[in-house]
């Protein structure tokens, strides 16, 4: 995202970088390290390589996460946050948080019906 592109809302700009699922989830399984392709395949249930891929590259250009690659054969490639990335922690805790708040209101919901 080019500087002249970014919105005025602080917010607008978040929902930008990360509004969607893949992006928060991508992010999430990189809060612990550092990660293959292959793992975040295998740990994002649903996503389609392309998409991933697609993902990756925004993150990529827009400062989030680092992408590393080995000249070995076949070639390895590594995937990180950055620190602009690692600065979402506690964005991705507090969604977490109100998660799981919002999930025990709903099984009170249910459990009472």
């Amino acid at each position: 995202m080019k500087k002249k592109e970014l919105p005025p809302c602080p917010v607008a700009l978040t929902v930008d970088l990360i509004g969607n699922k893949w992006k928060l989830l991508i992010v999430r399984d990189l809060m612990p390290g550092t990660r293959r392709f292959g793992q975040l395949r295998k740990s994002i249930s649903g996503i389609s390589q392309k998409v991933l891929t697609q993902n990756l590259r925004a993150m990529e250009e827009n400062g989030l996460i680092v992408r590393k690659i080995y000249a070995e054969v076949p070639p390895r490639v590594e995937y990180s946050l950055s620190p602009s990335g690692k600065a979402l922690k506690p964005v991705i805790a507090a969604l977490a948080k109100w998660g799981e708040h919002y999930r025990n209101i709903i099984e009170k919901t249910h459990n009472k019906q």
